[in-house]
C-alpha cells in the first residue's frame, strides 16, 4: 500500500516504518539522470521483462514533459493521468482506480513485444 505524506515527513516516516519513498525529490526511486521513478525502479530491481520495458517507455515519455513526443503513447497517457488526477483528488483513490490502466497497458505491451 502507498502512503502520502509531505516532502518534509518523508525521512521521518522511512525511518518509523521502513517504507521505500519513490517519486519524490532526492530518493533514489525518484527522477534522476533524465529518468522517471518507474525507470528507477526498473534499474534497481533488474526488472527484464520485455513488456516491462516497453511500458517504461511509454511511461518515460509520459512523465518527462521534454520527451513528450518520443513515443506515440504519451500523450494520451498524459491525458490518461491527468483526468484521473482532475476525477479523483485523493491520491489513494486516483491510484486505486488506474491501476487497471496500467495493467491493460502492460497487457498491450506484452502483445506488442510478442509481435501480434
Amino acid at each position: 500500500m502507498a502512503a502520502f505524506v509531505p516532502k518534509s515527513d518523508i525521512q521521518r516516516v522511512v525511518t518509523e516504518t521502513g517504507a521505500i519513498p519513490f517519486d519524490a525529490p532526492g530518493v533514489e526511486l525518484g527522477h534522476h539522470e533524465g529518468r522517471c521513478s518507474f525507470e528507477a525502479i526498473i534499474r534497481k530491481y533488474d526488472l527484464q521483462d520485455p513488456a516491462l520495458l516497453r511500458l517504461a517507455q511509454i511511461v518515460h515519455a509520459a512523465d518527462v514533459a521534454e520527451d513528450i513526443d518520443e513515443d506515440p503513447l504519451a500523450r494520451g497517457l498524459e491525458a490518461i493521468a491527468v483526468g484521473y488526477g482532475l476525477r479523483f483528488p485523493d491520491d489513494q483513490e486516483n491510484l486505486s482506480r488506474q491501476f487497471d490502466v496500467y495493467d491493460a497497458l502492460y497487457a498491450w505491451c506484452r502483445l506488442q513485444v510478442a509481435g501480434k
